[in-house]
């Protein structure tokens, strides 16, 4: 099985070349006090050495072994709970928090990144500590001082975890149909009944607490979602900032699955249990939705990982293995067989994947960047266009990123041939790993229908209009730069320009049609894909300029290999947005004339 290199130096080029983070950081008082593209190259590099020394390791044993359910307790597989108290003891949970609480402070720009890197060394050990950094931030965005008080530091320390306790047997996607009740007490909380379903990391042995944050309802509480509020329930009760009597909460089984085993799914059953509210009363969607979309981008990134894991794999397989003649100036005419690095479809895979990693991971970046602007920068023209942009951009995130990580580990799998098939190579592993990443956290062909119905067609397509005018705008500053002419950028420039023109028109025909709700359902996922194209070649561009740039003073094999990647992408990947435009373009009608009764 092969070992995990994190990839530093694609990372650092990014933060440093691409996105420029030492005048980004700089000219943001509130970040410019805390880091710089030192403090974050020295981070990444000690968060490397975390994940591949200490958390890949536990990969496949903690797959083999997976999470166990015995009366109501789970056990993590062996080793986990020493490398999370490693974990805890780094300040790696909050990295990302409020300093206020005792986080770190860091940007999501180095939050993606380091994210990432987990994701790559170990899924299901990465799960347990996101889900209490999403709880972190909507308890720090909508909690009273006194819930962030007691709660926030031991979180961010990671003395305590938290879940996200969403989702009921009857339902899933539509939780304006919760029947989990709040009742307020004399005491001034409330005794919260009911049961949740697919609750990651509800019940675990890594720490002394969990702290659930639960969607319930109050008992005048208004019909569908707008009655939903949001409540703190821990697993023992806190008095004083000290840990008392257990709390009437239970787990009642965990889930046996395709993938994630050591990450526990649990079945969580609350009997009265002391839960405070968090916000107002009849809000807990806006603010759950705080945690929701930080958990969005989070699974987003578990497809990079999963994705860059399995290209590494692949890569160094397809070196060493021996299989056949190549054709042409590859071949080596005195071995009786080349490595399969050589042969066409093997390369098509790989650089598939590569591409996949690379082009995300800078979109990621993006994202973040969006995050940290709306965040931390006192400019209100600036936080108001990052805002727009973060909403628009989460669920292509969250879907695209986690499309492409199957499709990458696929591929990593393929190359492999049957080895691909057998446990022990771990290709399998990243296969299943990866999958659930497309369901969770709102199924991507939900992510899709947010994209297409509630962040275009509802407001007219005003968010989309602040990224096409970024990126036509960013291309009429290159054609009148002095790199218009070069010969490598040119082209990429112009498919670039057709890509985004392609978008603006494919965006005025679905709001055209978005008075027909089948329009907008059939076509949500090919609209999804055809963006996320677009927004690649946009990353793309982006970085080949940075790497032009680099050249002048470099000759680091890195550059040029990101320029042949880059090349790859435009050449081969970005055409598939076309595809999706033209079925876009011939409408639903063939998939909405099949009578009901004929599936």
């Amino acid at each position: 099985m092969t070992e995990f290199k994190p990839p530093l130096e694609d990372m650092n080029f990014l933060l440093r070349n691409v996105f420029k983070v030492e005048n980004l950081w700089g000219d943001i008082p509130a970040l410019a006090e805390s880091v710089d593209a030192d403090t974050a190259e020295a981070i990444l590099e000690e968060a490397g050495k975390l994940a591949s020394g200490l958390i890949a390791p536990l990969n496949r044993s903690g797959d083999e072994e997976g999470a166990v359910w015995n009366d109501g307790a789970v056990t993590t597989p062996t080793g986990f709970k020493e490398a999370f108290s490693t974990f805890a003891e780094g300040g790696w949970g909050g990295l990302c928090g409020d300093p206020e609480y005792g986080g770190m402070g860091m940007p999501k720009m180095l939050g993606v990144l380091f994210d990432e890197m987990m994701y790559a060394a170990n899924s299901s050990f990465t799960l347990y500590p996101t889900l209490t950094s999403g709880a972190c931030l909507a308890l720090n965005a909508h909690g009273s001082d006194e819930l962030k008080n007691t709660y926030l530091p031991n979180l961010y320390a990671g003395r305590w975890s938290a879940s996200m306790c969403l989702t009921e047997p009857h339902s899933g996607t539509d939780l304006g149909l919760i029947r989990t009740k709040a009742v307020p007490n004399e005491e001034g909380s409330f005794d919260i009944s009911g049961t949740k379903i697919f609750i990651t990391g509800g019940e675990h042995d890594l720490n002394e607490n969990i702290i659930h944050l639960v969607l319930a309802k109050l008992p005048d509480a208004a019909p569908g979602a707008r009655g939903i509020s949001l409540f703190l329930v821990p697993k023992v009760n806190v008095e004083n900032d000290q840990l008392t009597t257990p709390n009437n909460v239970s787990c009642g089984s965990i889930e046996h699955k395709m993938g994630i085993k050591a990450s526990a799914t649990c079945v969580m059953n609350f009997d009265q249990a002391k839960g405070y509210l968090v916000g107002e009363a009849g809000k807990g969607l806006a603010c759950m939705f705080t945690m929701m979309n930080y958990e969005r981008l989070s699974i987003g990134i578990q497809g990079i990982g999963c994705g860059e894991m399995a290209y590494q794999g692949a890569a160094e397989y397809a070196k060493e293995r021996l299989q056949s003649k190549g054709v042409g100036p590859l071949r080596d005419k005195s071995k009786d067989a080349d490595p399969i690095v050589v042969h066409g479809d093997v390369r098509r895979m790989l650089l598939t994947a590569r591409a996949n990693n690379e082009g995300s991971r800078a979109f990621a970046l993006y994202i973040a960047k969006q995050l940290d602007v709306a965040k931390y920068s006192d400019n209100s023209e600036d936080v108001a266009k990052a805002n727009s942009l973060v909403a628009l951009l989460t669920p292509v995130a969250k879907a695209f990123f986690t499309d492409l990580g199957l499709e990458s580990t696929i591929h990593g799998q393929q190359v492999y041939g049957g080895h691909g098939y057998i446990r022990e190579w771990g290709m399998e592993q990243l296969v299943r790993d990866v999958r659930i990443a497309q369901i969770y956290e709102g199924t991507n062909g939900i992510q899709a229908l947010d994209l297409i119905g509630r962040k275009v067609a509802m407001n007219q397509g005003s968010d989309y209009e602040v990224f096409s005018q970024e990126i036509n705008a960013y291309i009429t500053q290159f054609n009148s730069s002095e790199l218009a002419n070069n010969q490598r950028l040119a082209p990429m420039f112009a498919k670039l320009q057709q890509a985004i023109t392609s978008l603006d028109a494919l965006t005025k025909l679905i709001l055209s049609r978005a008075s027909d709700g089948n329009e907008l359902n059939g076509n949500a996922v090919d609209y999804l894909n055809a963006f996320g194209y677009a927004s690649f070649a946009y990353m793309w561009c982006m970085t080949s300029v940075a790497v032009v740039n680099a050249q002048q003073d470099s000759d680091n094999p890195y550059l040029e290999n990101k320029l042949r990647v880059a090349q790859f992408f435009f050449d081969r990947l970005l055409p598939k947005q076309q595809a999706y435009t033209s079925a876009i373009e011939a409408g639903v009608s063939s998939m909405m004339a099949m009578p009901n009764d004929m599936f």
